[in-house]
C-alpha cells in the first residue's frame, strides 16, 4: 500500500498554521518528516500522530470554517460585592443548554477595584454574554 505524503505547505494549510511554524516543528523533532531533496514530506500517519486526529478529519475541518471571538471586558470602580454578583451571573449564564462553545473567566483586583471578564468562544453566545454584562453594569 503506497504511503500518503504531504508537503510542508499542505500540512500548514490543513492545520491553519504558517509554513515556517511547520518547518520549525519538523526541525525541532516535534513533527516527524523525511527530507526528499531540499523539501520535507510528512507521512499521513505522522501527521495523525502529531495532531491526535485523522487526516480525513482535518480535511473536513478545513472545509467548514469556524469563527471565534475573544473579548476582555474591563470594569473599574467595582466593589467586591458587585464583582461577586456579576461573576456569579456571568458564570451561571454558561449553564444554559445549547449555548455553543464558550469559555469565560473572571478576575477581580481588589486593590484597584477592577473586574475583568475574559470571554473566548463562538460569536453568537459571546454577543449574548456581552449584552448580559452590559445590562448588569
Amino acid at each position: 500500500m503506497p504511503q500518503e505524503l504531504y508537503s510542508v505547505e499542505q500540512v500548514a494549510q490543513r492545520l491553519g498554521l504558517h509554513v515556517r511554524t511547520i518547518r520549525n516543528y519538523v526541525r525541532d523533532g516535534r513533527l516527524k518528516a523525511v527530507r526528499i531533496g531540499k523539501q520535507y514530506r510528512i507521512a499521513r500517519e505522522d501527521l495523525e500522530a502529531f495532531t491526535g486526529t485523522s487526516a480525513a478529519a482535518l480535511e473536513v475541518d478545513q472545509q467548514t470554517r469556524h469563527v471565534e471571538a475573544s473579548s476582555i471586558v474591563h470594569m473599574d470602580a467595582v466593589d467586591r460585592a458587585t464583582a461577586d454578583r456579576i461573576s456569579t451571573h456571568v458564570i451561571g449564564s454558561l449553564n444554559q443548554s445549547g449555548i455553543g462553545r464558550l469559555r469565560v473567566e473572571t478576575v477581580y483586583d481588589e486593590d484597584r477595584a477592577v473586574l475583568k471578564v475574559i470571554i473566548l468562544g463562538d460569536l453568537a453566545p459571546t454577543a449574548e454574554l456581552l449584552r448580559l454584562i452590559e445590562m448588569m453594569t
